[in-house]
């Protein structure tokens, strides 16, 4: 297991796996639970290096049940779903807290939102770089490259690293609507 950077501590049985344990992915991820025979059987969680964990019920290494909770607390649910759906795209704090004034709208879920590095993307789980098509996590580690649908999304969805100017028109004329309270007249200029 030394080899894949992978480790376990817990009860074994016949050199396999068996009965309680903590198995240590390469990638900071881990399994806290049952396990039979060396696969995840039983009640047991999955705690991603992130804070985000799914706790399920394991059968031959398949979860038949489970949830997932975000590391800010969020409960996944598949039915009734109304976090970031396509009517109400608050963020989760949001949802808890209630909006800040305006001026002063909410980047990201992070309060403070991460300072994303110039000409890169922040895609959720890290920092994209377009011209790489490189997703690192958030301590700079690959994650995976982007294939032509990511890449896509990334750029027309996710915040960026810079400022940029959208829509500007030269000669653009403003209208401005003004009130004569004395005659009683509303008229634009």
């Amino acid at each position: 297991m030394e080899y894949v950077g992978t480790s376990y501590n817990g009860e074994s049985r016949d050199g396999r796996f068996a009965g309680k344990g903590t198995y240590n992915f390469s990638t900071g991820t881990k399994y806290v639970g049952d396990l039979k025979d060396g696969m995840f059987h039983g009640k047991g969680t999955i705690h991603f290096e992130n804070g985000g964990k799914y706790e399920a019920t394991w059968e031959e290494g398949i979860a038949i049940e489970g949830k997932f909770t975000f590391p800010d607390g969020l409960e996944f649910s598949e039915k009734n779903w109304e976090y970031c759906d396509g009517y109400d795209r608050r963020f989760y704090t949001e949802i808890c807290n209630g909006l800040k004034p305006a001026g002063r709208s909410q980047l990201s879920n992070d309060i403070p939102p991460r300072k994303i590095p110039e000409n890169c993307y922040d895609c959720g789980d890290g920092f994209y770089n377009p011209e790489t098509r490189i997703v690192n996590d958030y301590s700079g580690r690959f994650l995976r490259n982007a294939d032509d649908d990511e890449h896509e999304w990334i750029t027309k969805t996710c915040r960026k690293g810079w400022d940029e100017n959208v829509d500007f028109k030269e000669n653009y004329k403003v209208f401005s609507r003004c009130y004569d309270i004395q005659n009683m007249h509303i008229y634009d200029h």
